[in-house]
């Protein structure tokens, strides 16, 4: 055994030499890296799908290659182009929208005086957070359901006309907003009020000495000491730009085909192309080009901030 530990000391091999030093630490790994070889490196062999007009009968690697007709076919039909333009659109104003709502709320909840007032606020906003999504669908649809929603029951007392939101295309782009926002504004928000609370106190005090207001402190401050914590929340959720919310889109929108022009995004097309018209060359085709995609943001987005503040950059 001490000749075995002499031999993998050597500068021959650093890597067992580790595994065998930390090997405690190696082995609580194990189950992570497992799971990741297992569903996530392993099923990138259907990649090839997205080459192939596949069948049962001759499986994944029988089916026949069709070389790039399944991107083709998305590009002429034009599905391609509004499956992007919503995903990308949607996800922007998410994050955007978003991370400014939680940094308002996130200032708004430090500067509250009173503790206990502002433990009921911060969980009051964070309830939403462990609310179902299949649980705001049925909630959504009680409220805009044209023949015994809430909204219309409303209407009708008030001698209104009815109004049928399930058929009204650009007013789901707020509802999803909207929802999405209520959904994670108050989970969202911890990050940033961690980061006020670690904020040095001298700095407030400095201030009061020389006769600040709350907002000159707010913006001289606060703000640009949430700088690097947005910076890098914002890269981190650029990475996922070309992932839409699945659960959001299926959940409130579901199958109602009327609405696809503004809610359909690449994981609604992909879960469709799998379940409906049963499709796995089309799917696995949209499929890598999220990824390839939403890898050519990541880059473009750590660049320019690489260029404006180094230290804010991932790589």
């Amino acid at each position: 055994m001490v000749i075995f530990k002499k031999r993998i000391d050597s500068k021959k091999h650093p890597f067992i030499n580790d595994i065998i030093t930390n090997r405690s630490l190696w082995l609580m790994l194990t189950p992570v890296l497992l799971f990741f070889v297992i569903f996530r490196y392993i099923p990138l062999t259907g990649i090839i799908l997205a080459f192939k007009d596949y069948n049962v009968r001759e499986g994944v690697f029988g089916s026949p290659w069709t070389g790039l007709e399944n991107f083709m076919f998305m590009i002429k039909s034009g599905v391609l182009f509004t499956i992007t333009r919503n995903t990308i659109l949607y996800n922007i104003v998410f994050i955007f929208f978003g991370n400014f709502v939680q940094i308002v709320i996130a200032i708004m909840l430090s500067e509250l005086v009173f503790r206990r007032l502002k433990k009921i606020s911060q969980s009051i906003m964070i309830l939403p957070h462990f609310i179902s999504f299949v649980i705001l669908g049925v909630f959504i649809y009680n409220l805009f359901n044209y023949e015994y929603g809430a909204l219309n029951g409303i209407l009708k007392e008030m001698g209104k006309e009815e109004v049928d939101v399930y058929s009204m295309t650009n007013v789901w782009k707020y509802i999803l907003v909207f929802f999405q926002t209520w959904k994670t504004i108050g989970y969202g928000s911890v990050i940033y009020i961690a980061t006020i609370t670690n904020i040095d106190g001298s700095l407030y005090e400095a201030s009061d000495i020389d006769g600040a207001s709350i907002f000159q402190k707010i913006f001289h401050i606060t703000i640009p000491m949430l700088k690097p914590t947005v910076a890098i929340l914002i890269l981190l959720a650029f990475g996922r730009i070309m992932r839409g919310q699945f659960e959001l889109f299926y959940n409130i929108v579901g199958d109602n085909s009327q609405l696809f022009a503004t809610t359909d995004i690449i994981d609604t097309y992909v879960f469709r192309s799998l379940t409906h018209i049963f499709d796995p060359g089309m799917g696995t085709a949209a499929g890598f080009y999220q990824s390839v995609v939403g890898l050519v943001f990541v880059v473009v987005a750590n660049y320019s901030v690489k260029k404006l503040h180094e230290e804010y950059a991932l790589f």
